[in-house]
């Protein structure tokens, strides 16, 4: 079998796939574990919870409600607002400063972005809809952590949408292309390009990449994209069941 070796310099040689595994036990087309919960912050009119790997995130959604400031209220719709903030302690990059910074800005922009093409904004007219998402452990793969996990507590909201919306990172570790990058993987690879598609129409709702692809390479990565947010959709419906199958639902536990 090939062993693949990423030379870093200075640095020790990592290798990302040997004998066709990855550095934590995956297959090239496997996700990593995923858990959500839904409605897991009483105060909120929408929330949700998601470990993905060791990510951890919290998200919660408030709203529709007045719109402050009122000059920034619309009378076609609400106006959408997103938040993506790392904590502090979440991780030992630098992007886990505390405070705002260029990348949780781009983050929250494009969060936004994508669920603004699904959401049914037309219908609450001068308000605004607060999209909060909190990352408490990042280890590669948060952005689409989170707009998963964001698709979820909006649903959970009520806030009406045409469809749902998964997300994944595909790219290229070791000249193979693999699905759902680790951290090493992120940091290492040679391609990176997360993706969000709604699940009945598949439509690209998020397309970002970092690093050099072919044609067919980007056709086969939509092509493990569509498979995966298939099987990221059952996770998000079967925690939006959990929280309605019953009227006493049990606290949410951390």
């Amino acid at each position: 079998m090939t062993e693949w070796v990423i030379s870093l310099g200075g640095t020790k040689d990592v290798q990302l796939i040997i004998d066709g595994k990855r550095t934590d036990g995956r297959t090239l087309d496997e996700l990593r574990a995923i858990r959500i919960e839904a409605g897991v912050i009483p105060e909120a009119d929408g929330s949700s919870y998601i470990e993905w790997g060791n990510n951890k995130i919290v998200c919660g959604v408030y709203g529709p409600r007045e719109c402050i400031p009122r000059h920034g209220a619309s009378p076609y719709g609400a106006t959408l607002k997103c938040r993506y903030m790392m904590s502090p302690f979440s991780s030992l990059e630098e992007h886990s400063r505390s405070g705002p910074s260029r990348r949780s800005n781009e983050l929250s922009k494009v969060i936004r972005e994508a669920l603004e093409n699904v959401l049914l904004l037309g219908k609450f007219p001068n308000t605004q809809i607060e999209i909060y998402i909190d990352v408490l452990q990042a280890d590669g793969g948060t952005r689409t952590a989170s707009l998963t996990a964001a698709a979820v507590a909006l649903a959970n909201a009520g806030i009406p949408m045409k469809d749902m919306v998964a997300a994944v990172a595909v790219g290229k570790a070791s000249e193979t292309l693999v699905v759902d990058l680790n951290k090493p993987e992120d940091n290492l690879g040679q391609s990176d390009m997360p993706i969000a598609m709604s699940h009945r129409d598949k439509n690209l709702l998020l397309v970002q990449m970092d690093g050099l692809l072919t044609k067919e390479e980007i056709s086969r990565m939509l092509d493990m994209v569509e498979k995966s947010c298939d099987e990221i959709h059952e996770v998000q419906a079967d925690a939006l069941r959990r929280i309605y199958k019953t009227e006493q639902k049990e606290p949410f536990r951390w």
